[in-house]
């Protein structure tokens, strides 16, 4: 006997974008004929009438920071409506799995998850579910085009803030999924292994164009790296600035890419690039080969040349405390943020981000990491780990508290980076050089900076 399914699709936080697994899951269970809610805690309050309504209730885990606001809000999700099915699906569902069941979930997806999801809308249907159950799906699955009408408007989301500082909206999307490379601390690394999947060019620029008459002037394409398929990425870009000339785009792609596919960054400038993210996470090359990142320091150094004769913007992330880190060695790293002039272009959340090693990470593996690592605290989703220094444990937390600061009150990029370089010198007993006086150039950026491996801030909790 068919029965009528009420889904309600969750996202928690999604790096300020209007969230794009929920809008491609909310077209597939909408397929199957049942009736969906999206609700997405970043910009809304949580739908309690709905989720009270509901057959099955589904959490979209992506990421870290995504995760541990999903546990807060799971209890609530529990007290309204004790008969649905409720789901974690996403990167950090499966990674979190034994958690998550023992927290009250019932089925947990990895990996291409959303056409699962529709696949047990529609068997649900006919034969509701009852016990726990886990998969991991690394195959290409049925991409087709996002459903965004239950979303937020994109006034809501974060916006595009280029140079003359007047925000334009933003529209978010992918062009390919997973990743074939392995750098040890990637989160992506132990649920693709090493796959990646395109999605089909059409749909990519349909939905780049169904955000445009959202009013969107300015993509953000999240792929893990664009340049795992350069010539599917081009083709993408190359087709969307001879439709849409005026519309520009941001996308990230890794150091050791920057450096093989040169020869195309050219094409990334004349096609509407605002700017670049990197991953480069360390200056130390003895840190660099710990991560796998594939890249070293005078790489990262020939790329900066490279995009700065092209008038390409590069906006790196760090891993700003690992367990080598050392009030010395922090202040090394504020100084080739200034010798690289980078300090408009990087972040504030970067300079208080810390190594995050959940379950199935392959930093466990790595015998310079075994002498410091500790249990895994659920609490945490992480495992805990010391600092070979002891003492850097204060100072991790006084930088972070004063970068959520900086954060809550809007500090930009090169005043932020000036009171951490006091401050940090201070730390050090030296006196602070002074700056150079280029270091507040303002640069193209996203209105929203708090990234996937970052502890939520009290303002996200306290939404919930």
């Amino acid at each position: 006997m068919v029965k009528f399914l009420n889904v309600v699709l969750i996202s928690t936080y999604d790096l300020g974008h209007q969230p794009y697994s929920i809008a491609l899951a909310s077209a597939l269970v909408g397929r199957t004929g049942a009736k969906v809610r999206c609700n997405d805690l970043a910009v809304d309050e949580l739908a309690s009438e709905d989720i009270s309504n509901a057959d099955l209730v589904a959490l979209h885990l992506p990421m870290h920071t995504a995760t541990r606001l999903a546990v807060e809000v799971l209890p609530r999700i529990r007290d309204l409506n004790r008969s649905a099915t409720i789901v974690c699906y996403g990167n950090y569902a499966v990674m979190n799995e034994p958690f998550l069941i023992s927290a009250g979930v019932n089925v947990v997806l990895g990996g291409e998850a959303e056409t699962a999801l529709a696949d047990l809308c529609g068997a649900q249907m006919a034969i509701p579910q009852s016990k726990a159950v886990n998969s991991l799906y690394l195959q290409r699955q049925r991409y087709v085009l996002p459903d965004r009408t239950g979303l937020a408007e994109l006034a809501r989301y974060s916006h595009l803030i280029p140079p003359n500082g007047v925000p334009k909206l933003a529209g978010y999307t992918e062009s390919t999924r997973g990743c074939k490379h392995f750098c040890k601390h990637c989160p992506v690394v132990p649920v693709y292994g090493g796959r990646f999947f395109a999605v089909d060019r059409d749909l990519v620029l349909q939905d780049v164009e169904q955000q445009i008459e959202m009013g969107a002037e300015h993509i953000t394409f999240g792929d893990p790296d664009f340049f795992n398929g350069p010539k599917h990425g081009i083709r993408v870009i190359e087709t969307l600035s001879k439709r849409h000339p005026d519309i520009t785009y941001d996308v990230t792609i890794k150091v050791e890419h920057l450096l093989k596919h040169r020869e195309l960054l050219p094409i990334l400038g004349e096609t509407g690039c605002l700017f670049v993210t990197t991953a480069a996470e360390s200056f130390d090359d003895e840190i660099l080969k710990i991560l796998d990142k594939g890249h070293t320091r005078a790489d990262f150094s020939e790329v900066v040349e490279i995009c700065r004769k092209l008038d390409l913007n590069l906006a790196p992330t760090f891993v700003a405390f690992t367990p080598w880190t050392t009030l010395k060695t922090y202040l090394d790293f504020l100084k080739e943020i200034v010798h690289f002039d980078l300090i408009s272009r990087v972040p504030v959340v970067q300079y208080s981000l810390r190594l995050l090693v959940p379950r199935g990470s392959l930093m466990l593996d790595q015998d310079a990491f075994r002498g410091f690592v500790g249990s895994y605290r659920p609490d945490a989703l992480s495992y805990a780990w010391n600092y070979r220094d002891p003492s850097v444990g204060a100072f991790e937390a006084e930088v972070g508290h004063a970068v959520e600061t900086f954060v809550e009150a809007g500090l930009p990029a090169a005043d932020a980076f000036g009171e951490l370089w006091r401050f940090v010198h201070k730390k050090n007993r030296l006196q602070a050089p002074t700056l150079p006086s280029n270091a507040s150039f303002p640069l193209p950026g996203m209105s929203e900076s708090w990234y996937c491996c970052s502890e939520p801030t009290k303002a996200q909790l306290s939404r919930l």
